[in-house]
């Protein structure tokens, strides 16, 4: 039967359109977490461990193995009234958070105790289910990980014996402070105000204050270049590609601990990428933008500004990434401009990026790209929610703890302040990391491309300084040491001491810090991660000051600093510029 002639007339109807829209408005109900994602891994998980009577009858005798334990522990912990007791289920990891003598008293050993016996299940029931995937399985675990932290003891006024022991103490002062401190945070984040401290840490004024100029500006980077304050410097200059989902002064934070000032004062000539904090305006702008537009334009205004010198490029976390495939590329086309390369926590491989991966799969990318094509951008607070799940403890619970129910302002330094002074990332260029580097792992695999033609880390033979941070959420060490057999190149491999960004801001001086050194020669066979670890030679300190011998060791004798800009690289501005202060 032919179809009614109105029905043939009718416009036809963008479906994909309409499935877009309802994604991103589904995404602001969900927290930009993709429901489908979380119900696939349940699925895989629940319908395996449904088939798996081994696993179920695992399960159950630890569940009444830890009963029985915890029994005997509490009516130990009960008759000695908590003193001397010792905890019938140790902590997982590094977590510290019931180590408080309170915590030992009766009955809130047997809470915490009770918490910790569900943290040790689920961690059980969520591993080793035969035909689960990895994926699914390290989603579910999260997931009830996530749970169990909603319902921790230390969480809940009646149950929190230090929350108790103050509000006696101080007649419930500390709940009138919790209160003004919650009214006050929920006053500035429905006005768009920065947290609570954050102001006084402005850019230009508290931080980011190494004196130079604005010497290159584009539709996206701002280019620093850093005032001299050596009589002399080395002559080849050092250009930093930060990354572009953070400003970048987490390199020049205060000048007790600006990385940026450090290497001014140690004679050499900094070059600084500050990028545009993007908009609607910037949707359309992909990774070969923020090579053409980022990379290639600084290296090419470091050139007219240094002319016939080579130069030290160093990138921290993605620019790093974009640094090894700027390199890749140069090296591919005869460009021999570098003199060395510097990776910060930067990964160029991507089949195992630590837990950002719970978040990095078809169906979650899809799900952010849908939310994306309605703004043009990926918002500030999506990535710090991510960011927040990953250490919900750290980063959620127990600020929330401490400034509500014990009535504390958590006094607000330098990287705090930077860290809440977030930017946003285009649509096209985060969907296109996403799915070519941590989907596709086209970098690793020699598919990724560069003026339409794949690149390979293998071509790049510059010497190579790379840094991994031992405890990195965002940079697994364990992924960064892989470009050592991505390249034969000359490695300087350095694990230090400190997370993604605290390893990283590690100046000299700084307490309780410590690094691994090991080089690994040009063409010399590789080592698995834990032979280098095994022979690495152990360091206390900071590693400035080794990375600083390295570039000198391959730069030449110090001469005459050249100028602030040239010809056509005029400066604009006095740093840091304008774009940093975007919000």
């Amino acid at each position: 039967m032919p179809a009614p002639a109105a029905f043939e007339s009718a416009a036809p109807f963008d479906t994909k359109r309409l499935d877009q829209r309802f994604h991103a408005d589904l995404a602001r109900i969900t927290a930009s977490v993709s429901p489908a994602s979380c119900l696939l891994a349940f699925l895989d998980w629940a319908m395996h461990l449904a088939v798996s009577p081994g696993k179920q009858l695992e399960l159950q005798r630890l569940a009444l193995g830890e009963i029985v334990e915890w029994n005997h522990c509490l009516r130990d912990s009960f008759v000695s009234g908590g003193s001397g007791s010792q905890p019938c289920v140790e902590p997982a990891g590094r977590d510290r958070r019931f180590d408080a003598p309170e915590w030992q008293r009766w009955p809130f050993v047997a809470l915490q105790q009770a918490f910790r016996s569900a943290e040790k299940y689920w961690a059980a029931a969520a591993r080793d289910v035969r035909g689960v995937s990895e994926h699914h399985a390290n989603v579910v675990a999260f997931a009830a990980r996530q749970w169990l932290d909603v319902f921790s003891p230390g969480n809940f006024l009646a149950t929190n014996p230090l929350v108790l022991d103050r509000t006696a103490r101080q007649g419930g002062a500390n709940l009138v402070r919790g209160a003004l401190n919650a009214f006050d945070d929920m006053q500035r984040l429905v006005s768009g105000q920065p947290p609570a401290g954050v102001e006084h840490f402005a850019p230009g004024r508290d931080v980011a204050v190494t004196p130079g100029k604005v010497v290159l500006r584009n539709r996206l980077i701002e280019l620093i270049q850093y005032s001299p304050t050596t009589a002399k410097v080395r002559p080849e200059p050092i250009l930093i590609v930060p990354a572009w989902i953070m400003k970048y002064y987490i390199l020049d934070l205060s000048p007790g601990n600006s990385l940026i000032k450090y290497l001014v004062d140690q004679g050499h000539t900094v070059f600084c990428v500050s990028w545009k904090n993007p908009g609607t305006a910037e949707r359309n702008l992909g990774m070969q933008d923020y090579l053409d537009l980022g990379l290639m334009a600084a290296l090419d205004a470091v050139s007219a500004i240094a002319p016939k010198k080579k130069i030290h490029a160093a990138g921290y976390c993605l620019g790093g990434t974009l640094l090894s495939i700027g390199a890749a590329a140069m090296a591919r086309d005869g460009d021999d401009r570098l003199a060395s390369m510097t990776l910060l926590a930067a990964q160029t491989e991507f089949s195992e990026p630590g837990e950002l991966a719970l978040f990095i799969d078809e169906s979650q990318v899809s799900y952010l790209e849908d939310q994306m094509a309605q703004t043009g951008y990926l918002t500030a607070q999506q990535m710090a929610g991510a960011f927040q799940m990953l250490r919900s403890y750290d980063l959620l619970w127990s600020k929330l703890v401490g400034n509500y129910l014990m009535g504390e302002r958590e006094a607000t330094n330098d990287l705090m302040a930077w860290n809440a002074d977030a930017t946003r990332m285009p649509a096209r260029m985060h969907s296109e990391y996403l799915r070519r580097l941590f989907l596709d792992d086209d970098l690793a695999e020699g598919r990724y491309p560069v003026g339409g033609k794949p690149v390979a880390l293998s071509d790049i033979r510059l010497p190579i300084f790379c840094v991994g941070t031992m405890t990195d959420h965002v940079a697994p060490w364990h992924s960064v040491y892989k470009l050592h057999y991505e390249t034969v190149a000359e490695i300087t491999f350095v694990l230090t001491s400190g997370g993604h960004n605290a390893g990283i801001v590690s100046e000299p001086g700084h307490p309780h810090r410590s690094y691994l050194l090991r080089t690994r020669a040009e063409g010399a066979p590789y080592e698995s991660p834990e032979q280098w670890q095994a022979r690495a030679a152990h360091k206390d300190g900071s590693w400035w000051p080794e990375w600083c011998a390295w570039l000198d060791a391959r730069s030449g004798a110090p001469l005459v600093p050249p100028k602030i800009g040239t010809k056509g690289h005029a400066a604009v501005d006095d740093a840091p510029g304008r774009y940093v202060l975007e919000k």
